[in-house]
């Protein structure tokens, strides 16, 4: 018995179920609302874990309410309300941010007004977690919205978390004041904050590696995409990178002017060499023929010159001396 139970220990282990390999890449783990769309007082949360998911209910149950949160919070102009065919315009951070489901006409007459759950008092919450299982590395980022006015969209605030986060325990019971809530963030570790889109932006898709925002532009026209109507369009609009091509023909026909005058140099720099090159050439045989004229000159010249050149007496000098010496003794 005792020497079956290795073995029975050995298959065991072989049959068990291996286990699940670390999944890369940063995953969304849960999705928080509070206060947006119909969404109203509580904190609405939707686990996912990393996984797929399916988001079924009925016609007005809010499963675009819970698309329209993702978008908002990757997506610096979002096109609201997208996954339920509806016109561009018909919902807004405003509408979110308000909980307007309805228009009500108060008297015959009188355009209609919208109906909100929410004033100007409240504030907003959206927030999403991710985590990267080959990292073990956590990202939150959140939007706060609070009303600068009764009428208008709101004002945000965005904040990116190296932890995870939640709108219960760390959103909230801040009071009127959103100050406060800005001051409670900041003195947490891990936390930035930014006051606009582009850098919170930037900062979370350093975060992810996403290069550029073309990603996420069609992260956005596929998210809730029900049909496509010309695809090469699609492509070109969403997929390809917009080049500034006016302005790259200009340098290329600068660096060719650039080339053609360069070229023009050297063809008049050849032309001088091929000019030049024989009369250097007629220079050096002139200067030797004068060089061997001057060597068979020198030569050819008498001893007398040579002896002249040399500082001693010449003949003809002893000659005028005796035809002087002559003179006078003939006188």
């Amino acid at each position: 018995m005792n020497q079956s139970e290795p073995l029975f220990a050995a298959l065991t282990a072989l049959t068990a179920p291996a286990a699940a390999p670390l999944r890369p890449g940063f995953r969304m783990h849960r999705v928080e609302v509070l206060n947006w769309g119909t969404f109203h007082k509580q904190v609405w949360g939707l686990d996912l874990g990393g996984n797929n998911a399916l988001l079924t209910g009925d016609i007005g149950s809010g499963k675009s309410t819970f698309v329209d949160a993702v978008t908002a919070l990757l997506v610096p102009r979002v096109n609201f309300n997208k996954a339920a065919g509806a016109a561009t315009g018909e919902r807004s951070l405003e509408t979110y941010f308000f909980g307007r489901y309805k228009s009500e006409r108060g008297e015959p007459g009188l355009s209609s007004k919208p109906v909100s759950l929410r004033g100007a008092d409240s504030y907003s919450v959206l927030l999403c977690r991710f985590f990267n299982e080959a990292l073990a590395q956590h990202v939150t980022l959140a939007q706060v919205f609070w009303a600068k006015a009764p009428q208008g969209p709101p004002a945000r605030l965005f904040a990116i978390a190296d932890r995870p986060l939640s709108i219960k325990e760390h959103f909230a019971g801040f009071g009127a004041d959103i100050n406060t809530l800005r001051k409670r963030l900041r003195a947490m570790p891990q936390v930035e904050l930014f006051e606009t889109f582009p850098p919170y932006g930037s900062a979370y898709r350093h975060r992810f590696g996403i290069e550029t925002e073309q990603a996420m532009d069609l992260f956005h026209q596929t998210i809730s995409m029900k049909s496509v109507g010309n695809l090469t369009d699609f492509v070109r609009e969403h997929m390809l990178e917009a080049s500034a091509v006016e302005e790259r023909i200009q340098a290329l026909i600068g660096h060719y002017q650039d080339l053609d005058r360069a070229h023009e140099l050297v063809l008049k720099a050849k032309d001088q060499v091929g000019f030049l090159t024989p009369r250097v050439a007629n220079h050096g045989r002139s200067a030797s023929r004068q060089a061997r004229s001057v060597s068979t000159f020198a030569a050819r010249t008498p001893r007398s010159s040579q002896a002249a050149t040399s500082g001693v007496r010449q003949p003809t000098c002893s000659l005028a001396f005796n035809t002087s010496s002559w003179a006078r003794s003939r006188s």
